[in-house]
């Protein structure tokens, strides 16, 4: 190869290198550096992960992962098809004709000892796509109310009060069911006493 070649290939390697180093410094450095200060700023909270913490300072959780709860004492969440895993979400992509999902279903079902299962809201035996939804209609909460009072020695009018007075409506145009946050009522359920 003749010096002059050799000369023009370390040159253009030269400037691809610059070119590489540039973007790398733009995308990567410049604006993550950007994107974590403009939300440190417009919305810290979430910047910070919503995480929700206890009076010692604690982290307990994060208002925007749902988690497993199983004790009759506890509102219960959707089910999981990650085992409530954030590094591993996903859906069950179950058809609606699988036996799978029946079966499921049905358990759920059998578990919530429900007096009427015929009218089991839907969010209480199937699933999210993430399989790490916060939060369930209220609805699917107050179904769950008998039982919760039941295993705490509470009037059930205490607690479907506390469902309906943490529900938020999302207002948007998907679903104007009210929704509860499963953490927040379960922790709310704790601050009630036993």
């Amino acid at each position: 190869m003749q010096p002059k070649h050799k000369a023009a290939i370390i040159s253009q390697i030269a400037a691809s290198l610059r070119i590489i180093a540039v973007t790398m410094g733009i995308c990567c450095v410049f604006y993550g550096s950007f994107i974590l200060i403009f939300a440190q700023i417009v919305t810290p909270e979430s910047a910070q992960g919503s995480l929700i913490r206890n009076a010692g300072g604690d982290v307990l959780g994060s208002s925007l992962i749902a988690q497993g709860f199983s004790g009759n004492r506890y509102l219960w969440p959707r089910p999981s098809a990650v085992d409530y895993n954030a590094s591993s979400s996903g859906g069950s992509n179950l058809s609606p004709a699988n036996p799978e999902l029946h079966d499921r279903a049905r358990h759920i079902i059998k578990r919530l000892n429900l007096q009427n299962p015929i009218s089991v809201p839907a969010d209480l035996v199937t699933a999210s796509g993430s399989g790490l939804d916060p939060h369930i209609t209220l609805k699917a909460a107050l179904a769950q109310s008998e039982r919760i009072a039941s295993a705490r020695g509470l009037p059930v009018s205490s607690v479907v009060k506390m469902l309906k007075d943490l529900s938020r409506t999302t207002g948007g145009f998907l679903s104007s069911d009210p929704l509860v946050n499963v953490l927040e009522i379960n922790l709310a359920l704790d601050m009630m006493g036993e």
